[in-house]
């Protein structure tokens, strides 16, 4: 009966780990976009936290250098809790047992997916 046991959790763990890997490589392939100043500066980030892009509007280039500084920061901090969110949501699904009809594998606290 334990040996039972013991083989179900083995195999659970491997399920987990199979169900990482592939969100693992989801997530490199994600991309995020954070805006700022109602769309006037957008960014986008891979969940790898790699900026593809950042687009300003026209308009802001007449504006102080500082100003358009903190609206890339807000962008960027925007994109980065997206991203936090989408990854919270994937690894969740596992360590609550929601794709994997296991009892929930609850995950220690401030657990991050490597990436």
């Amino acid at each position: 009966m334990i040996k039972d046991q013991i083989a179900d959790l083995i195999k659970q763990a491997e399920q987990m780990q199979e169900k990482m890997k592939k969100i693992q490589e989801e997530l490199i392939q994600t991309v995020v976009k954070g805006e700022s100043g109602a769309g006037l500066v957008i960014v986008e980030l891979s969940c790898k936290y790699e900026v593809r892009r950042v687009w300003i509007a026209p308009s802001l280039m007449t504006e102080e250098k500082e100003m358009i500084e903190d609206l890339v920061a807000a962008a960027i901090n925007d994109a980065t809790k997206k991203i936090e969110a989408i990854v919270q949501q994937k690894v969740g699904s596992i360590t609550n047992g929601q794709d994997m009809g296991m009892g929930g594998m609850g995950a220690p606290g401030g657990f991050k997916l490597p990436l």
